[in-house]
C-alpha cells in the first residue's frame, strides 16, 4: 500500500521528477566541488591538486608533490574540518527536517518543532554567562548539546499521557517548551556583560569558526546514528504520512518508531546545533527542494537532503567567510538570506500550480 501512495504522489508530480540515482549523483558532485571550493578559497588560495597532495600526505599515502608548509597548516588545521563540520552540520539539520515533517505531516516541520534548537541556545547561554567556558574545554559546547538532549527529552515526556503521545499534543509540547527556554535566554541576557552579550549575538547566528579536528570527530559519531537511524526507517516514515490509524493498520508501531526518530535526530541536531549554533531554514528548504525533485519516498528523501544540506552548508560558509572578507558574516544570516526568499518563492509557486501546500 506504501508503494502505490508513493507512486500516487510521484505521478503528481509527474514531469518534474529526477531519476533518484541520477539525482544522487548530482547532489555527490554538488557535495564534492563544494568541499574543494571550500579548502580552496580564502586569503590564501589552495588549488585542488595541492588539496589531493596535503590531504594523501597527512593520510600517509604521500604523492611525493612538494607543497609550501603554510599551504599545509592552513588546509589541515583550519579549513578542512570547518568545511567537514559544515558538511555534519548541513546533514543533519536537512535529514531531521525531512524526518520530522514526515513524523507530524506536517510540511512546517523542522528540527525546533522538538525543542532542540531552544535547548541548545540555552545551555550555551548559559555556559558563557555563568562563565563555563573559561572552566571547561569545550564548555559551551557540552552545554549546547546537553541543553538541546535535554529539552527534546522534556517534550517527549510532557507530550506522553498513557504510554501514547499524539502528534498535535507533540508540536505543542514542543512550542511551549521552546516558549519557556527562550524566556529564560533572556533572564541570563539581562545579567550579561558586554563581552558575553558579544559571544551570545555571535553565536546564535550560526558559525562554522570554532571547528577543529576535535569537534569534528565529536560531532560525527552523534550526526552518523541520527541519519542511519532515519534512513534505517524510511519505509515506516512513508507510512506514517498516509497517517497514524493507517499505519498502525500496516503494522507500524507508531509511538515506538516517533520515539526512536525523535531521540535520534534530537542528537544528531543538538550536536550540530552545539558545534555551530542556530543555522536557519536548512532544515526546512532542502528536504522541500528534495521532494520536488524525487518525489516522496523517503529511501530518497533522507540520503538526498543529507548531501543537499551538506553542500548548501558548506557553501554559504564559503560565502560568509569571503563577500566581506576580512569579516566573516555569520553562517546563519547567509542560510536566511538565501532561504527565506527562496521558501517563499517556493510557496508561491505551490500554490499557483496546485491551489495549495498539499
Amino acid at each position: 500500500m506504501v508503494e502505490l501512495a508513493v507512486r500516487r504522489g510521484q505521478r503528481v508530480a509527474a514531469g518534474r521528477l529526477v531519476r533518484p540515482a541520477a539525482l544522487l549523483a548530482s547532489l555527490i558532485a554538488l557535495l564534492a566541488a563544494a568541499l574543494l571550493l571550500g579548502v580552496g578559497v580564502g586569503a590564501v588560495r589552495i588549488w585542488p591538486g595541492d588539496t589531493l597532495a596535503i590531504v594523501l600526505d597527512h593520510l600517509g599515502l604521500s604523492t611525493g608533490a612538494r607543497v609550501d608548509p603554510q599551504d599545509d597548516a592552513i588546509l589541515w588545521i583550519i579549513r578542512l574540518p570547518r568545511v567537514l563540520l559544515g558538511a555534519l552540520v548541513g546533514g543533519a539539520l536537512a535529514v531531521a527536517g525531512a524526518t520530522l515533517q514526515g513524523v507530524f505531516r506536517n510540511p512546517l516541520a523542522d528540527p525546533g518543532l522538538i525543542g532542540v534548537a531552544s535547548g541548545a541556545s540555552l545551555g550555551a547561554v548559559a555556559a558563557i554567562v555563568l562563565g563555563l567556558t573559561a572552566v571547561i574545554p569545550a564548555g559551551l559546547q557540552l552545554s549546547a548539546f546537553a541543553g538541546g538532549v535535554v529539552a527534546s527529552l522534556v517534550v517527549y515526556a510532557l507530550a506522553r499521557y498513557e504510554g501514547r503521545t499524539e502528534t498535535v499534543t507533540l508540536i505543542l509540547t514542543g512550542v511551549a517548551v521552546t516558549a519557556i527556554a527562550g524566556a529564560a535566554i533572556g533572564l541570563l541576557i539581562a545579567r550579561a556583560d558586554d563581552a558575553q552579550l558579544r559571544d551570545i549575538v555571535f553565536w546564535s547566528m550560526g558559525s562554522l569558526g570554532g571547528a577543529t579536528w576535535p569537534v569534528v570527530g565529536a560531532t560525527a559519531p552523534c550526526v552518523a546514528i541520527g541519519v542511519a537511524v532515519a534512513c534505517a526507517r524510511a519505509r515506516e516514515l512513508d507510512l506514517m504520512t498516509l497517517g497514524e490509524r493507517e499505519a498502525e493498520h500496516l503494522g507500524v508501531d507508531t509511538e515506538r518508531s516517533r520515539l526512536i526518530l525523535v531521540l535520534a535526530l534530537a542528537l544528531a541536531t543538538g550536536a550540530a546545533v552545539a558545534a555551530a549554533g542556530v543555522i536557519a531554514f536548512v532544515g526546512l528548504v532542502v528536504p522541500h527542494l528534495v521532494r520536488l525533485a524525487a518525489g516522496p519516498a523517503h529511501a530518497i528523501v533522507l540520503p538526498a537532503s543529507a548531501l543537499g544540506g551538506a553542500a548548501l552548508v558548506v557553501l554559504a560558509d564559503v560565502v560568509a567567510r569571503t563577500a566581506a572578507a576580512p569579516v566573516e558574516l555569520p553562517l546563519g544570516v547567509i542560510t536566511s538570506l538565501a532561504g527565506g526568499p527562496f521558501f517563499l518563492w517556493l510557496l508561491w509557486r505551490t500554490r499557483r500550480a496546485h491551489g495549495g501546500w498539499g
